[in-house]
């Protein structure tokens, strides 16, 4: 089966309005909520970084799908799972990494318990929404305009770097310390009166065009000239590459011209694809090519 299979099951069997977005948006009490965990030899390696970069990842991974709903980071609880070689002064150097990408939230506790080999982490994180207009997949709108902050295909690049014994110490930073878009998202959050939508790019650009468009039923349509990315980055890794943790957004058209972010294309009625990339059309989900952990 893939993740998406998984997901759908467990969508029927709960049944309830909160799967579908990154955060589960608890309006009756003000919040947002999400979770994410990292498996060792899955998503990361402890070869290819350090035990501080792993704590910064781990949380930002988090703090950055409170940014994509536009709310405030507020909370995180952090359980880690430990094999028995794991030093004190490696789970120190884990938490400084940790309170680096907080971005204004706090670690209020946790679980800790031991494992037989490898490290498993799972962090959920809180939001606060006072104040905020928070986002949804389902809001885009023919007639907006497509909004991105920040460069992408660089974490992939990076990743490709740590693979095959590359030095570029630029690139390995977007991987494993990327910096999040907190800025923007507050902008967004604070400013925005009609209903929006955003996403981090966690799974990669094209993926977030995908699912965006067909949660709100839209075609978007993009420049892929106007993608900010570096130069020398390959066009499959700016478009399927993940872990950027860079904000797409699809705005109404005043705000998306004050946002600060990148125009890159627009919404418009459903024309039979999903997204349209400088006239490659992409209308199933399979043609993004998209990681499956269950493979």
């Amino acid at each position: 089966m893939k993740e998406i299979d998984f997901i759908n099951n467990i969508s029927a069997i709960i049944g309830n309005e909160y799967i579908g977005d990154d955060c589960a948006y608890l309006k009756d009490i003000g919040i947002v909520v999400t979770q994410d965990s990292l498996v060792e030899n899955i998503h990361f390696k402890r070869d290819w970084c350090s035990f501080e970069q792993l704590g910064y990842k781990s949380v930002a991974v988090n703090i950055s799908d409170i940014l994509a709903s536009g709310a405030i980071p507020a909370y995180i609880t952090i359980a880690l799972s430990l094999p028995k070689n794991i030093t004190s002064n490696q789970l120190t150097d884990f938490y400084k990494g940790a309170n680096r990408a907080l971005y204004g939230a706090k670690i209020v506790g946790g679980d800790i318990t031991g494992s037989t080999n490898d490290i498993m982490i799972s962090i959920t994180a809180i939001g606060k929404t006072e104040g905020r207009k928070i986002s949804s997949r389902k809001n885009a709108k023919a007639g907006y305009l497509v909004v991105v902050k920040g460069e992408h295909g660089s974490s992939a690049a990076g990743l490709k770097e740590l693979i095959n014994g590359g030095n570029n110490s630029t690139l390995i930073k977007s991987h494993l310390e990327p910096e999040l878009e907190y800025e923007f998202s507050k902008f967004l959050g604070e400013n925005l009166k009609e209903d929006y939508a955003m996403m981090d790019t966690s799974d990669g650009l094209c993926d977030a065009l995908f699912k965006i468009a067909q949660s709100s039923g839209v075609t978007l349509k993009i420049d892929y000239n106007k993608i900010p990315h570096k130069s020398f980055i390959q066009k499959e890794d700016v478009l399927f590459g993940g872990e950027d943790y860079k904000l797409l957004a699809v705005l109404p058209k005043d705000v998306a011209l004050s946002s600060g972010g990148t125009i890159i294309g627009n919404a418009m009625e459903f024309d039979g694809a999903w997204v349209n990339i400088s006239g490659t059309e992409y209308k199933f989900y399979d043609e993004l090519k998209p990681f499956n952990h269950f493979e």
